[in-house]
C-alpha cells in the first residue's frame, strides 16, 4: 500500500478507537459523573457536592467498571472486524491505542480526583490501590476482547463475543436504569435485560458453528462465562459492598466461598439462560447447515 493509504487507514483506525471508547463510558456520563460518595471520604459532602469524575470509582461499581471498559474495547473490534481492512494488524493495534487513549484519560481524571478528596491513612491507601487495580484490569479485559472480536477467525470472533456478553448485559441495564431510574425499569425491561446476554451468545455460536469440530471448544469456553461470570459479578457485588477494608480476611473468603457456591448451584438461576444460549446456537447452527447443503446442489 502506498504511504498515503496507510496513513489514511492508520487515522481512521484511531478514530474508530476514540469513538468506541466515549460510548462505553457514555451510560456513566449521562449521569453527570459526579464521583459516588467514599466511605473514607476526608470531609463531609452531599452527593451532589462531589467533584466530576469520568470513571465510578466505588467498591460499589467495579462490574460497572468492568463493563464500561470491555464495551468500549468490544466497539472498536467490531469495527475493525467489519471494516477487514488489508493492514489488519496495524489497524488493530491503532484502533486499541484510541480506546487506550479515552480510558487511560477517564482513569488518570478520575484517580487525581478520588486522590485529592480522601482521607489520609493507610485504609485510604489500600482503597485507592485496589481501586486502581480493578480498574487496570478491566483495561486489559476490554483490549482482550477487542483483539478477539477484530480478528479474521469466527471461531475468535465468536469467543470474544461471548466473553463480553454478560458485561455488554450490564451496560445496557446502566443506560435503561440511568435512563429510567433508579428502581423505575418495568418488568419487560428487566425480562429483557436477564436474557440478553444468552441470546447474544447463542447468536454468537449459531454464526460460528460447529464446523471444523474443533469449533466446540468455543462452544464449551462461551457457555461455561453465561453460567460462570454472572456469579462472579453476584459475589464481587455483594462482597464489595460490606465494606471490605473492615472484615476479617477468612471471614470474606468464607463469603465468597458460600455466595459462589449458590450462584453456580441449580438454584442460582443460570441454568435457563445457558439452556436458552444454546437453543438459540444450535437452532441457528442447524438453518446454517441446511442453507450451506442447499447451495451445493
Amino acid at each position: 500500500m502506498p504511504p498515503h493509504a496507510i496513513g489514511k487507514d492508520v487515522a481512521l483506525a484511531l478514530l474508530i478507537g476514540l469513538l468506541a471508547g466515549l460510548p462505553g463510558l457514555a451510560p456513566w456520563l449521562v449521569t453527570g459523573a459526579q464521583l459516588p460518595l467514599q466511605n473514607l471520604w476526608g470531609a463531609e459532602v452531599l452527593p451532589q457536592q462531589m467533584p466530576l469524575s469520568l470513571l465510578p470509582l466505588s467498591q460499589y461499581e467495579l462490574t460497572t467498571l468492568v463493563a464500561l471498559m470491555t464495551v468500549g474495547g468490544a466497539a472498536a473490534g467490531l469495527a475493525v472486524r467489519l471494516w477487514s481492512p488489508a493492514r489488519r494488524r496495524l489497524v488493530v493495534w491503532c484502533a486499541a491505542g484510541g480506546v487506550l487513549a479515552v480510558q487511560a484519560t477517564a482513569t488518570v481524571q478520575a484517580f487525581s480526583v478520588l486522590d485529592a478528596g480522601l482521607a489520609g491513612g493507610a485504609m485510604s491507601g489500600v482503597y485507592f490501590a485496589g481501586l486502581l487495580a480493578g480498574v487496570i484490569a478491566a483495561i486489559v479485559a476490554g483490549l482482550v476482547a477487542l483483539l478477539l472480536i477484530a480478528a479474521k477467525s469466527r471461531a475468535l470472533t465468536a469467543l470474544g463475543i461471548g466473553l463480553i456478553a454478560v458485561p455488554f448485559g450490564s451496560w445496557v441495564g446502566e443506560w435503561a436504569g440511568n435512563l429510567a431510574g433508579a428502581g423505575n425499569l418495568s418488568a419487560p425491561v428487566l425480562t429483557l435485560l436477564r436474557w440478553l446476554p444468552a441470546v447474544l451468545v447463542g447468536a454468537a455460536l449459531a454464526w460460528c458453528g460447529l464446523r471444523p469440530a474443533r469449533r466446540a471448544f468455543v462452544w464449551l469456553v462461551n457457555l461455561a462465562a453465561l453460567w460462570v461470570v454472572p456469579a462472579l459479578f453476584i459475589s464481587v457485588n455483594y462482597v464489595l459492598g460490606t465494606r471490605l477494608p473492615e472484615r476479617d480476611p477468612q471471614e470474606l473468603a468464607l463469603m465468597i466461598r458460600q455466595i459462589l457456591t449458590a450462584t453456580l448451584g441449580p438454584d442460582g438461576g443460570a441454568g435457563p439462560t445457558v439452556l436458552l444460549a444454546l437453543a438459540i446456537a444450535l437452532a441457528g447452527a442447524a438453518v446454517g447447515e441446511f442453507a450451506r447443503r442447499r447451495r451445493r446442489r
